[in-house]
Order: C-alpha cells, then sequence, then structure tokens
C-alpha cells in the first residue's frame, strides 16, 4: 500500500517540476521535497523522524534538557473540593486502566494497548460543522493553516469514535505532532511535497482518505466534507494491515484534580484570527468545564458566536483544560507553514486555562516520539486536571490581553 502511494508521489513531484514554474516564493524548500532514493525505498527510513524543517536541526544524540526549577514556591490550593482522584498522576506512572493523555480511568483498559488515531478535522466551510466526535477526543489540537482559516487534530486514545470528522489535508507540522504522540494520522490528502513529509516521518502510519475503505474510513469527496473515519475500525485496519500498532509510550503529562493557586480568574477566553474568525471559552461554574463557541463564519464584524456542538450528540463541546502555546510559524505560501515543535527544546511560552483560573508557564519537547510537557514558570511540571485538553498552536508574535477582569483575549499574528 505504502509502496505504490510513494511511486506515485515520486511520479507526480516530476510532473509538477516539469510543468509549474519554478518560482522560490511558492515552492517548498529542497530540503523538505524526499529525494527519489527515499521515494523509492521507504525501508531504508531511519528510526528517528525526518524533520520537516529548514533550518539546522539537533542530531538523534541530542539530550533534551529537563525542567529546572529555581526557588520553588510551596503549592497552596486556590480552591478545595472533595474528590476522590489521587492528589497528582503521572510524576512516575500511571496505573494500567488510566489514560495518560486524560488521567482518567478507562473502561476497558485493552483499549490503551494500541496506538492513538489522530484524525485531520476540517472548520471550513461553515458546512463541514458541527464536526463529528470532537467530544470523545483526549486532545485536540488547533492551528493555523493560512488564509484566515484554522483546523484541528483530534487525539481519540481513551475513547472511540463511531465518526470523527469531516476529514480535511494534512499539514506539516502533523509530521511532528503525530510522531509525538505515537499516533496513525488519518487525513484527507495533501500537498505532494507535504504528503512526502509526512511519509518519510510517519511510513506508513500516515493513512490516507482512499487507503483506508469504509468502514474504516468512508465517503469520497474531503472537499465537500462528507470524508469520516471510524475511530475503533481505523485501529482494525491497522492491525489487519500490518501497520505497526504497538503501544507507545505517552508519559509526560501530570493531572491533579486540585485547582492551582492563581489571583487570575478566567471565565472567557478567545482567540481571534482576522475581525470575524474567532473562536471562545466560556468557563460554566456547574461543571466546572470550558464551552466552546465558534463564529458564524459570516464575516460579520463583530462576529456572531454560536456554540459548537457534536454532531454524534448535539452537545456543546466541553473541556477541562484549554492550553495556548506559542511557537515559531515559517510561511512557505499563504496556506503553506512550517511550526517549530520539535525544535523547542529549552521552553516557549504557555498559557494554562483550568477551573475558571488561568496561570502561564512554559511548553516544551523533550523528544521526538515524546508528548508535549508543560511547566509552570519555575520549571516544574505543570498539572493539568484530569480530563480532555484543547491545545491552541499560537505565533509567536501574537497579542495576548485582558480587556475586562475574568476575559482574556488572543490575537493571533504570524511572526
Amino acid at each position: 500500500m505504502a509502496l505504490k502511494r510513494i511511486i506515485l508521489i515520486g511520479l507526480s513531484l516530476i510532473v509538477l517540476v516539469a510543468c509549474q514554474p519554478q518560482s522560490t516564493s511558492t515552492l517548498l524548500p529542497k530540503s523538505l521535497v524526499p529525494t527519489a532514493a527515499e521515494l523509492v525505498a521507504p525501508a531504508q527510513l531511519p528510526e528517528t523522524p525526518i524533520p520537516a524543517s529548514t533550518l539546522e536541526y539537533p542530531p538523534t544524540s541530542t539530550v533534551f534538557p529537563k525542567a529546572n526549577p529555581t526557588h520553588p514556591p510551596t503549592w497552596t490550593p486556590f480552591a478545595t473540593r472533595s474528590t476522590s482522584t489521587p492528589a497528582v498522576m503521572g510524576v512516575f506512572k500511571f496505573a494500567a486502566d488510566v489514560d495518560p493523555l486524560t488521567g482518567l480511568k478507562v473502561a476497558d483498559p485493552e483499549i490503551l494497548n494500541r496506538r492513538p488515531v489522530m484524525v485531520k478535522v476540517t472548520n471550513f466551510p461553515s458546512d463541514a460543522r458541527p464536526q463529528a466526535g470532537l467530544s470523545k477526543a483526549d486532545v485536540v489540537f488547533e492551528y493555523y493553516i493560512g488564509e484566515f482559516m484554522n483546523r484541528f487534530l483530534a487525539v481519540f486514545y481513551g475513547k472511540d469514535a463511531e465518526k470523527a470528522g469531516p476529514i480535511r489535508s494534512g499539514r506539516l507540522v502533523d509530521a511532528q505532532l503525530v510522531n509525538m504522540y505515537g499516533g496513525l494520522l488519518v487525513y484527507g490528502s495533501a500537498d505532494v511535497k507535504v504528503d512526502g513529509v509526512l511519509i518519510q516521518t510517519l511510513g506508513e502510519r500516515a493513512i490516507s482518505f482512499l487507503e483506508a475503505p469504509c468502514p474504516a474510513v468512508c465517503g469520497t469527496d474531503t472537499h465537500a466534507s462528507t470524508v469520516f473515519t471510524n475511530t475503533a475500525e481505523l485501529t482494525r485496519f491497522a492491525k489487519k494491515d500490518a501497520i505497526n500498532d504497538s503501544r507507545p509510550d505517552l508519559s509526560g503529562m501530570i493531572f491533579d484534580a486540585r485547582v492551582p493557586q492563581s489571583d487570575q480568574m478566567a471565565v472567557k477566553i478567545a482567540v481571534q484570527y482576522v475581525k470575524f474568525y474567532r473562536g471562545e471559552w466560556e468557563y460554566d461554574p456547574d461543571t466546572h468545564l470550558y464551552l466552546r463557541w465558534i463564529d458564524d463564519d459570516s464575516i460579520k464584524v463583530p462576529p456572531v458566536m454560536v456554540p459548537l456542538k457534536d454532531r454524534l450528540n448535539d452537545k456543546q463541546l466541553a473541556f477541562s483544560n484549554l492550553v495556548l502555546i506559542f511557537a515559531n510559524y515559517t510561511e512557505f505560501a499563504p496556506t503553506l507553514h512550517e511550526i517549530d515543535i520539535w525544535k523547542n527544546t529549552t521552553g516557549e511560552r504557555a498559557i494554562f486555562f483550568r477551573d475558571g483560573v488561568m496561570t502561564e508557564g512554559t511548553w516544551r519537547s523533550v523528544g521526538y516520539d515524546r508528548p508535549i510537557q508543560f511547566f509552570n514558570h519555575y520549571g516544574i511540571p505543570y498539572a493539568l486536571k484530569p480530563g480532555n485538553t484543547w491545545i491552541v498552536i499560537v505565533g509567536n508574535s501574537s497579542k495576548f490581553e485582558q480587556p475586562a477582569s475574568g476575559q482574556w483575549e488572543l490575537r493571533f499574528d504570524l511572526p
């Protein structure tokens, strides 16, 4: 399956180079384009991923730095609520029946003996909404894809979704994120050069909608927002197709049911891409979760906000944690960007929202194949609230402001 696909990509590259004008402003740098040998010989892929970056990347022998706390404070809870959840989980090792991406027990521990299924989910145009399955994801990544639009990468591990999507195309950053979480990437298609990077990094774990037949992936036209995956069936497809589906090491996230100390309330958070593309989160004090709102795609100023629901249950998306992580975006073309995830080994800014409060810290990569880790401003691992997490990757030039007490506004911007 993968060999035929890689050969087709190689032929497409030859045609693309021969037929299109060679504008350096619209083509990827040569370092991102697979060589002929790499395209026809996937068995020779190195054990470590091939970085999708134009800058010099640390060698595989690089020792990733650990947190270096200085004068850590004595922890004091901001609020106290009775809970049967252990105080801190993930410091040493999770129990066999605890999902390391949520800190929650799963009904059947056997579901954790696999790779996460990571699904590319579209957010534009508006007829793609409401999306399916996002309420069942452990983690959802949101990032900018160009032309004022965002897209989601949903991670399904502790739960499956009978329908997740609509599925759309892959992006360069998916190679990094999917490898860090040891996942199977399910995507619609990709620019031929981006597809080459995904295959170089992930091998057969990069599964396009054309490769996995129904019931694993159903639908024929991703641009019509009609292609969806069944995450349990996708796992079965991987096993049947002899794709390595062994359980990855997903340690690194820390969970604590106690509310962190903070004097900054956070009852409303907004991420604005332009004047009319906006996402909001509102804290629900009854459930202690953040509810997701989205613009109605009417290009009105100010935008009209509506609940973002899951079409599987018609309920508004609710998440335990919202995290904004700042990263460097490199723009090769209006809809082609690289985001520095692997390169952040020393710590970039992160902003955490949980239980109605805001705290600041950092995030960093500790390996090619290890999940993102979070730290407070003292360098101590930051504990998320047990439950699901929504992570927005924002440009380093983005502005973060507080227009009113308890309200926070981030205006997205590229470097």
